[in-house]
């Protein structure tokens, strides 16, 4: 699918320290104009066509852009606002679980804004947390090992292979360790909601010797040079990158549903300029901003104004119901209970002992 190919590069969470602020002084050339202060999980050198395209449209506003990882957004966030400090004006986070969990817990302000009313309903949380982005969680495969045969485009499917191929598939299987990653925890998890006998999956990819890894390029390395066969629920966009560099490296959207996550963005309550916070999230969410993010960033966009490759309009229209977007609500939450999320963890690791 030619859009899935367009789709963004960009590692969920980065094993990287983050980098140092960097400054974008306002287009006017004023020194002493105001400053907005962004915390993000997005490289910045992804990020540029956004702020320069906010830039343009405000060229009286500085930008201070700090590239940091997810985790530490939200606990810079929490420990500033606690300790009555000032923050950042907007976060903008893949974490969609802590995004939710700042809205909820105080830590973000209401932000009404001219597109509010027509976001749709599964991305906003109360005007206060809005998701951005639409990313997919895909399959992966060699395509020279699936010259004779397509490739499992359903959970059933990918079980029945794992069978049919027995040692030859042994130990070639990847996804992510969900104690450790992030995104992979979070897919797990709404698989858990979505389908009824997602552990005979777990099991089958027991069976085959499934390996487990933090990150996305692990598995894609390695499924890329014909080391492993199939990739379970990796992230989209950065699967659409390797495919796009790497013509061994096939890609499915799995027909009996495919997760989509959003980076969510957000204006915190100790804001030092919420209006400039609102500011650059109104324009995160105008159509010129959505199609910046679409063609520029190569980060499918979300907004109903925006078509064409890349969006989740398009998305929408080609597959419908088989999309299944993660909801901004209190129910992401539900897994940063400590309890909640060993147990899962536990009959994970319970159904993978079988290999």
């Amino acid at each position: 699918m030619r859009f899935l190919i367009s789709l963004a590069f960009s590692v969920l969470f980065s094993a990287l320290a983050h980098a140092a602020p960097v400054l974008f002084p306002a287009g006017s050339g004023d020194a002493d104009a105001p400053i907005l202060t962004v915390y993000s999980s997005l490289d910045e050198p992804l990020a540029r066509p956004m702020i320069v395209g906010f830039q343009k449209a405000n060229p009286d506003v500085a930008v201070r852009y700090e590239d940091m990882l997810t985790g530490e957004i939200y606990d810079r966030i929490v420990k500033e606002t606690d300790a009555g400090q000032k923050t950042a004006d907007f976060a903008f986070s893949s974490a969609m679980d802590l995004q939710v969990k700042l809205s909820n817990d105080g830590y973000a302000q209401r932000s009404d804004l001219p597109m509010s009313g027509r976001w749709p309903a599964w991305a906003n949380w109360r005007n206060t947390a809005y998701a951005l982005t639409f990313e997919p969680a895909v399959f992966v495969y060699h395509k020279p090992s699936f010259k004779d045969e397509r490739p499992p485009a359903t959970r059933a499917e990918f079980v029945d292979y794992l069978k049919r191929k027995g040692s030859a598939v042994f130990g070639r299987i990847g996804t992510y360790d969900i104690e450790r990653s992030g995104v992979g925890f979070l897919f797990m998890s709404r698989d858990q909601e979505q389908f009824g006998d997602i552990w005979t999956v777990i099991r089958a990819m027991g069976s085959a010797g499934v390996k487990l890894y933090s990150t996305s390029q692990a598995i894609l390395e390695r499924v890329s040079d014909g080391r492993f066969v199939l990739g379970y629920n990796i992230l989209g966009s950065y699967a659409a990158d390797w495919a796009s560099r790497h013509p061994d490296v096939g890609i499915v959207l799995p027909r009996d549903y495919t997760v989509v996550m959003s980076r969510i963005g957000l204006v915190p309550q100790a804001a030092a300029a919420p209006e400039l916070g609102r500011r650059y999230l109104e324009f995160f969410m105008s159509k010129e901003g959505q199609t910046i993010m679409a063609r520029e960033l190569q980060i499918p966009a979300v907004s109903p104004d925006v078509a064409g490759e890349n969006t989740a309009n398009t998305m929408q229209e080609m597959l419908g119901a088989q999309l299944k977007p993660v909801p901004v609500s209190p129910g992401l939450m539900v897994y940063l209970d400590q309890v909640k999320r060993a147990r899962l963890i536990a009959r994970w690791n319970e159904m993978l002992r079988l290999q």
